[in-house]
């Protein structure tokens, strides 16, 4: 089973060990079309972005306005209407699927945490990426090396427990930490 999540932020668990936690809060999602081979789509509230393809599809499987986002998750055989959320217990293993934050154009020292240079007594070598290639053999940049580029923005998936999940407000408290910015949208998905 998938849910869509928004991450909400940080905080600790009070008592005699303090662990540190992520709170997530489940977005209420509806199964517009039955499960077919354990995929299904469902529809989201985010933002207020609408326009005629989207306000079809509402008209179509009788939506309200706030469901414009659709998206095509992993479902147990579920048929149109509410998602189920009784997989969501204390002590359930979740897989959490983010984006990172984004960083940039970085250098190779945030990058890839290289060493850097010496900083004083005229090296002129202090963050810059130094040799890449040889010259006669293999004559090239050899693919796969580490060099100054984009970093962040990427998916990244984490292993993650579930310590307590409030039906009531959909408030998920699971162990650890989460990537990803404050209100950013994620998808966690039920492993055991």
């Amino acid at each position: 089973m998938e849910y869509i999540v928004k991450k909400i932020g940080m905080s600790r668990t009070l008592g005699a060990v303090s662990t540190a936690v992520t709170l997530l809060k489940v977005s209420e999602l509806k199964f517009v079309a039955p499960s077919v081979e354990g995929k299904a789509i469902a529809a989201y509230a985010n933002g207020k972005r609408i326009n005629k393809a989207i306000q079809g599809v509402q008209k179509k499987h009788s939506l309200s306005k706030e469901f414009n986002r659709f998206a095509t998750i992993e479902s147990d055989g579920a048929a149109s209407g509410d998602q189920d959320l009784s997989a969501l217990t204390a002590g359930t293993i979740l897989k959490a699927s983010f984006n990172t934050k984004g960083r940039g154009f970085t250098g190779l020292i945030k990058r890839w945490n290289f060493q850097g240079g010496p900083g004083a007594h005229g090296s002129r070598f202090h963050r810059t990426g130094g040799s890449i290639g040889n010259r006669e053999e293999p004559g090239r940049v050899i693919k796969g090396k580490k060099m100054a580029g984009h970093y962040g923005n990427e998916i990244q998936t984490i292993k993650s427990e579930v310590l307590s999940f409030d039906p009531e407000n959909k408030i998920l408290v699971v162990k650890g930490s989460i990537p990803g910015a404050n209100g950013a949208l994620g998808r966690v998905k039920v492993v055991k």
